[in-house]
This record gives C-alpha cells, sequence and structure tokens, in this order.
C-alpha cells in the first residue's frame, strides 16, 4: 500500500481570464476512498484534471512530500496516480486488448494488476478481448477505460464520474470494483454526482459548489445535513 497523501492547499485554476477554482483544499490519506460530490458546473472535474497537470493552477499540490502542481500528465502518471477521465477516451480502432497493454506499466519490476485480473474482473471484458473497442457499449467502455489505467499500476486513482449513463447492474459492479482497489492498497478519488454509491463506499466525502469546498465530513455527517444536501447536491 502508497504511504502517500494527496494534497491540495488553497488551489485556484483558470481557463483563460475565467477563475474556475477558487482556493480548494482536500486530502486524500493511504488506503482511502474519498468522494468529490457538487453538481454539474462546480468544478469537480477541473480539480482532478489540475490535480493530473491538465489544467494550470496556482497553490499547492503535494504527492507524499513532492509538489507535483506544474508537472507534465505523463510525469504526474509516473509518480504513481492515475486518472480515469469522464469521456474514456479509449483507442476505438484497436482491440480491448490492445488497450490494456498501451496502459501496461512500462520498466521491469512489474506491477500490481494483470490482463488475467482484469478479465477475472471484468468477465465481459475478456469475451470482448479481441473486439474493436469502438463498438463496445458505455458500460463495456467504461470498464475498459478503468482497467487500461489500472494496468498503470498507480497508488492512487481518480476517477470522473464511473457511473454516468451506466445501468443500475453495472452501478453495483464499479463500486465493487473501487473496493477491490481499496482491498489492494489503493486510494480512490472519486468525482461522483450519485450520492447513493459515493457514500457506500466513501470514508469521507467534499462537497465543492461554485469552485469551492462547501462541505468535509463522513458519509454519516452529510446523511445527516439536509442544508448542504438541499443547497449544493440535489437537483
Amino acid at each position: 500500500m502508497s504511504t502517500r497523501t494527496l494534497r491540495l492547499e488553497n488551489l485556484h485554476a483558470f481557463y483563460g481570464k475565467s477563475h474556475v477554482l477558487h482556493g480548494v483544499s482536500l486530502e486524500v490519506r493511504p488506503g482511502e476512498i474519498v468522494s468529490l460530490l457538487g453538481r454539474n458546473g462546480s468544478g469537480r472535474s477541473t480539480t482532478v484534471k489540475t490535480i493530473m497537470g491538465q489544467v494550470d493552477g496556482q497553490g499547492t499540490v503535494s504527492w507524499g512530500e513532492e509538489s507535483i502542481l506544474g508537472r507534465k500528465s505523463y510525469q504526474i502518471a509516473q509518480l504513481g496516480l492515475g486518472y480515469v477521465p469522464e469521456n474514456r477516451d479509449i483507442f476505438p480502432k484497436l482491440t480491448v486488448h490492445q488497450n490494456l497493454m498501451l496502459g501496461e506499466k512500462g520498466g521491469k519490476k512489474a506491477g500490481r494488476w494483470s490482463f488475467e485480473d482484469m478479465y477475472q474482473m471484468f468477465p465481459r471484458l475478456r469475451e470482448r478481448q479481441h473486439t474493436e473497442a469502438g463498438v463496445l457499449s458505455g458500460g463495456e467502455q467504461q470498464m475498459l477505460t478503468l482497467c487500461r489505467t489500472l494496468m498503470g499500476d498507480p497508488d492512487l486513482i481518480m476517477i470522473d464520474e464511473p457511473t454516468e449513463g451506466l445501468a443500475p447492474k453495472i452501478v453495483e459492479l464499479v463500486a465493487e470494483y473501487l473496493k477491490e482497489l481499496q482491498r489492494r492498497g489503493i486510494s480512490v478519488l472519486l468525482v461522483e454526482q450519485k450520492l447513493a454509491i459515493a457514500l457506500e463506499i466513501s470514508e469521507r466525502c467534499y462537497v465543492m459548489g461554485h469552485g469551492r469546498i462547501v462541505f468535509e465530513g463522513t458519509p454519516a455527517e452529510l446523511r445527516a445535513n439536509a442544508y448542504i444536501r438541499k443547497e449544493w447536491l440535489e437537483v
């Protein structure tokens, strides 16, 4: 298990002249599942993109003792952070197995995940391993993106809206999958709109609104806080 904490302190981010994040502070400790909740446009996706070096930020982003703000995305990935984007970003003309190969950790040290692990966790991918990824269903593409990121052997994985558009049975599968990551010592930062899955599997939750953290606490504390749910989460 990684011993490193991901820590954001007073993080600001901009799209051109538009100020999107306004002093975000949060942390994900070793082996935790932490959910980042909020309505669309609240700044959740921008937060993980800034951590991953895809959006310019100001403030502090540290991974253990190392400052990672301003580094290239591939350098951040090499330090052990994985990112599963909302738009999935599969390679549509490559097969399922080829997509997984692209995610495979380089170097001599083997990662903690194998192709067989992926196929055992998601038998549907085994059935489709020689199929072009572009013809997979939305749920299958989500499984593939998650697995491809895992093949890089991250110590912490940030997952943006993994259950978006998925059938309830697949949502349950994704929840179980995230708990399996935790059992294998991987920290998870989950960006999610579905309150039920987030509250079920998280140790702690943050709620965002207008580019700021408006709540931090346990799932039980969030369940008990009707004002925060009504003001910042419920549609």
